[in-house]
């Protein structure tokens, strides 16, 4: 017995109140009519917002969708993301165009190069409409050195994505026009982090 009621009469109650939120929630879903490709941006110091978007990409994949991958850093990694990725045959194009973080590479005009030739890779992916998700991996990075014009990004994303294209942006520190033309925006927090601890990068779940 709680409150005086009989399980039975427990029951009835929460069917009562779940039939009422039901009903609440059945009208909202209801007028949420539009349909279209969104902007979504990953961001934050924590772990998990390329994890997060490969998420995104193997549901669309799971949907039978075309799916398309420029990696803007972590070119020269073998991931687990990418060896699984491949065995999707032609639902995925897969651009592995980073030669990894700048202090590896220590040259400021190769990694310019290297920024530069995957944004026009980019470009084509997204341009092209073959694809309804298009993963800008690490894009926020490039960003965040100035490798590449953060309004010249903004106005192509604003301005010339196809209206059914989805992009996903990740990286952390996010610029904040990049944030005010996304549709949906999230900011991944460290709570606490293994490579702290003196754990190495390990492969499965970082790679």
């Amino acid at each position: 017995m709680k409150d005086g009621l009989s399980e039975a009469e427990l029951d009835a109650r929460h069917a009562e109140k779940m039939k009422k939120k039901k009903a609440v929630r059945d009208k909202i879903v209801a007028s949420k009519t539009i349909e279209r490709g969104l902007i979504i941006v990953h961001t934050g110091k924590g772990k998990g917002k390329s994890t997060a978007a490969f998420g995104m990409v193997f549901r669309a994949l799971g949907h039978g969708m075309k799916v398309a991958v420029v990696q803007f850093v972590k070119g020269r990694w073998q991931t687990g993301e990418r060896a699984a990725l491949e065995r999707f045959g032609d639902l995925v194009t897969i651009n592995t165009m980073g030669e990894g973080f700048t202090w590896e590479t220590q040259d400021r005009q190769r990694d310019l190069g290297a920024a530069r030739a995957a944004w026009e890779q980019a470009k084509a992916l997204i341009r092209s409409g073959e694809h309804r998700i298009v993963l800008l991996d690490e894009l926020n990075i490039v960003l965040r050195y100035d490798y590449l014009p953060t309004e010249e990004i903004v106005a192509f994303l604003r301005d010339e994505k196809p209206a059914d294209v989805h992009v996903i942006v990740t990286g952390r520190n996010a610029r904040d026009p990049l944030i005010e033309i996304a549709d949906l925006v999230t900011e991944m927090e460290m709570v606490k982090h293994p490579f702290r601890g003196g754990v190495k990068a390990q492969k499965g779940i970082e790679f």
